[in-house]
């Protein structure tokens, strides 16, 4: 190797040093933890196979954490989609008000989840939050609900409130999308005679078909993983009707049994592995169909 080519390899050795060090040994290491029986009141960590894998099938809260952990993800991802192409598409256009409602709508993203949490408790409290008090005003007594412990409510109470805070993350990345496409286009087809929804469906919508993948991708990853929201709303109650994997990886962990959290935590590294693989398969085939 040339010395052209030889130093500036060097320059990767701090950053390889770190991820390794705080990523792959770690990750490593907790597939090894996870067979066995490491826990608060064991003095000596001993193998014992898959026997933590093999008890999360009897566990029904674990269960029902998969399914609530999924429903979420499904619904996070559908509507923050949604809701972040509509903003994207009416703050693409040149208004006076475009740049500060774009800040305003991107605003929740930067603020941390366990404040907003703390927020939307607020607002969500029964009899002195903001949301009841205003629908009282209006006459509305019977839309005033207990949003956080009504089993029925709250796992939508938390999709809302998440929704709210991702969605403005997804109209950046459309924005970035929808800027890329050449004006002239759009000229061209609305002098042919095009509609909004025609171009719409056949220039714009294809073209964004990269910013449509990064979002999915990423929604879907950071839902399977939602912890903060859950965690200061409800802490998965009431009862388990709000539990998500890691809300029970944290109460397991909570209580000691750390080679169990350990495989529990190793499955959600799994699931969302495989999710996220067959999501980014599916639309790059997208792109390179259209």
């Amino acid at each position: 190797m040339s010395k052209g080519l030889k130093y500036p390899l060097y320059f990767l050795f701090p950053a390889a040093a770190i991820y390794l060090t705080f990523f792959i040994a770690p990750t490593l290491s907790s597939f090894y933890y996870s067979l066995t029986d490491w826990h608060i009141d064991v003095h000596e960590v001993t193998f014992i196979g898959f026997e933590n894998y093999i008890r999360m099938f009897s566990e029904d809260v674990l269960l029902l954490a998969l399914k609530n952990t999924l429903l979420l993800a499904v619904l996070v991802t559908l509507l923050q989609n949604l809701f972040g192409l509509l903003l994207a598409l009416a703050l693409n256009e040149k208004l006076k008000l475009t740049p500060i409602l774009r800040a305003v709508f991107y605003m929740p993203q930067i603020i941390c989840p366990l404040v907003i949490g703390y927020v939307f408790t607020a607002l969500l409290n029964p009899e002195m939050g903001l949301v009841n008090m205003l629908l009282r005003a209006a006459g509305l007594d019977f839309l005033a609900l207990d949003w956080l412990s009504d089993p029925d409510i709250a796992f939508f109470s938390i999709i809302a409130t998440e929704v709210w805070r991702v969605t403005g993350f997804a109209m950046i990345i459309y924005l970035a999308g929808l800027q890329t496409i050449p004006s002239s286009i759009i000229e061209y087809a609305q002098i042919d005679g095009a509609g909004y929804w025609s171009r719409f469906r056949h220039i714009t919508f294809p073209l964004i078909a990269p910013a449509v993948t990064i979002n999915f991708l990423l929604s879907i990853i950071n839902s399977l993983k939602v912890f903060e929201i859950v965690l200061v709303l409800t802490r998965g109650g009431p009862g388990y009707s709000t539990e998500v994997f890691n809300t029970y990886i944290m109460r397991h962990f909570g209580q000691g049994e750390y080679g169990y959290s350990t495989a529990v935590n190793v499955v959600l590294f799994f699931i969302i592995s495989v999710i996220g693989l067959a999501v980014l398969s599916i639309l790059r085939k997208r792109e390179v169909d259209i």
